[in-house]
């Protein structure tokens, strides 16, 4: 589609979005959102505080204020004020800002019961406020506070207002929906109304969440004549939040003419940086940033995704800065995982992919997610299993780990065709599994190897629910070799690896029958399974 005029994006996460309850940045947190806001993101412009909250507050405007000057950005710094005439302008003085966004009464019910006052009064100290301003060489633009409800219970004085600011030196009227109570049609409805009266003015529109409609919202507002909108980013804000500028920049880019000067690549990684200093997690459904918006979990989906991009729309993970993902699963299906082993650069065998897709809908009724990273752990696994024979199993254990006491597991093992069962206590539960395990197998009149080496690792992440891969080294009257055992429990991926082991000896017996004396003189050779 052809691109018509220029939406200006004005992002006020510095300062409604520190309205978020439990949110505070820190003046050098500011700062750098602020550079990357305006220069990697390129918004147009940014709300960065209000005026006279705090000297915390003024120390970080003024750093911001002195890089954008150096910058060539100060005019796109705002600062909230008040009709406070001077406190406002001189805060805003002290702190080197230049344009300042001003707070008035959008609504006939606010000047009524919060200001009582008149709105012949409140009208002379706004023009007095911005006549203040502009002697100081700061630009002013003003936010009509409850806008949305002066439009619907007392819409000649909403009117009246923006006829009255309309004849000021105002560069912008800002349009809130304070309560984010409007539904599109309403605001379809009101922005019609006042663009066609005040056809030359610069309406901005700021609309709020409450109702999960700010995205819609903002799409019939730039539909029906706001040029610029209000954004968080990840939609921080009071309550239920604003818009958030990663859908607003989806939507407007993709379902209108207009033209954004915002630097899309660059959502991902400012999304992400907000989210760590702001404290509050990304949801992970949350469309364009969350963790989960371009994971493909369906099998069937990659399997589309694979023949012509069926699954595939306008909304690419690339513009953004992310990459489409496969997850891995219980719903996974073979084409998820090939998905998965091309990134690795792995290849299998049809038979093992099949055993290795089996595996992880195993794996993944028992755990909430399995990665990436846990997929050469699952494979090492399955290939190690291919190779033994199961006829030694672990049929069913209790353990049991309390405080004071040592710990303790009830055992009972498959051995061919026959059960057999033993307890005994050790130092810890794998000590106490291994004597129980050695009881069993002493009654049977069988040695066990001896445990060399015992490794624990997990794959990179870190998660307390990540897989445990148990690599146990014996030694087998002078034969060497590993078992591998993969668990979401420590205790138990060092289980499977003993079973491994038990069953490896087994083969080592069956072979040695029919094994020729080894030409080197060696009777055994070091072996790894």
């Amino acid at each position: 589609m052809s691109r018509e005029k220029t939406i200006e994006i004005m992002d006020t996460t510095l300062r409604d979005g520190e309205q978020t309850s439990g949110v505070s940045f820190l003046p050098s947190e500011k700062l750098q959102i602020a550079k990357l806001l305006l220069e990697e993101l390129k918004v147009d412009r940014i709300e960065v505080a209000s005026a006279r909250v705090s000297e915390g507050e003024l120390e970080g405007v003024k750093r911001i204020t002195n890089w954008a000057e150096e910058k060539g950005y100060l005019n796109s710094i705002e600062v909230l004020g008040f009709v406070d005439t001077p406190k406002s302008v001189d805060w805003m003085v002290e702190a080197g800002a230049k344009v300042m966004n001003l707070l008035t009464k959008g609504s006939l019910n606010h000047l009524t019961h919060q200001l009582k006052k008149t709105p012949e009064v409140h009208f002379a100290e706004i023009e007095k406020c911005i006549a203040y301003a502009n002697q100081h060489d700061i630009e002013v633009n003003v936010y009509l506070e409850d806008w949305s409800n002066g439009m619907r219970n007392s819409r000649d004085y909403a009117m009246s207002m923006i006829q009255f600011l309309s004849q000021l030196p105002v560069k912008r009227i800002m349009l809130p929906d304070t309560l984010g109570l409007l539904c599109p049609d309403e605001v379809k409805e009101f922005m019609e109304l006042i663009c066609a009266e005040f056809p030359d003015v610069h309406f901005d529109f700021h609309a709020h969440n409450d109702y999960d409609l700010s995205v819609a919202n903002v799409l019939h507002a730039v539909n029906t004549g706001a040029k610029g909108i209000h954004t968080t980013v990840n939609g921080l804000g009071e309550r239920a939040g604003n818009a958030p500028l990663e859908s607003i920049v989806a939507v407007i880019k993709d379902f209108t003419s207009f033209h954004l000067n915002v630097n899309e690549n660059k959502i991902y990684r400012i999304s992400k940086l907000i989210e760590q200093f702001s404290g509050l997690r990304i949801p992970a459904n949350k469309p364009v940033v969350g963790e989960n918006v371009f994971t493909q979990t369906a099998g069937v989906h990659a399997d589309g995704d694979n023949k012509k991009n069926l699954y595939f729309s306008d909304l690419l993970p690339e513009r953004f800065g992310r990459t489409r993902k496969y997850a891995l699963g219980k719903t996974s299906g073979k084409a998820n995982i090939s998905k998965n082993l091309e990134e690795l650069g792995i290849s299998l065998e049809p038979d093992e992919l099949t055993k290795v897709t089996q595996k992880i809908i195993e794996l993944g009724d028992k755990k909430e997610r399995v990665t990436t990273e846990d997929l050469p752990y699952i494979i090492s696994d399955v290939l190690q299993n291919n190779s033994i024979h199961k006829d030694i199993v672990i049929d069913g254990y209790h353990m049991v780990h309390s405080k004071g006491l040592k710990p303790s597991v009830q055992l009972r093992m498959k051995i061919f065709s026959n059960y057999y069962e033993q307890n005994a206590s050790g130092d810890g539960q794998y000590d106490s599994f291994m004597k129980a395990l050695k009881k069993i197998y002493k009654g049977l009149d069988m040695e066990l190897p001896k445990l060399t080496d015992f490794q624990i690792s997990i794959p990179p992440g870190g998660k307390t629910d990540a897989f445990v891969e148990c690599v146990i080294t014996w030694d087998l009257n002078g034969r060497i070799f590993k078992t591998k055992g993969l668990d979401s429990d420590q205790t138990i991926a060092a289980m499977k690896a003993t079973e491994k082991m038990l069953n490896i000896i087994e083969q080592i017996k069956n072979s040695n029958k029919t094994e020729k004396k080894n030409p080197y003189g060696n009777e055994y050779s070091p072996i790894t399974w």
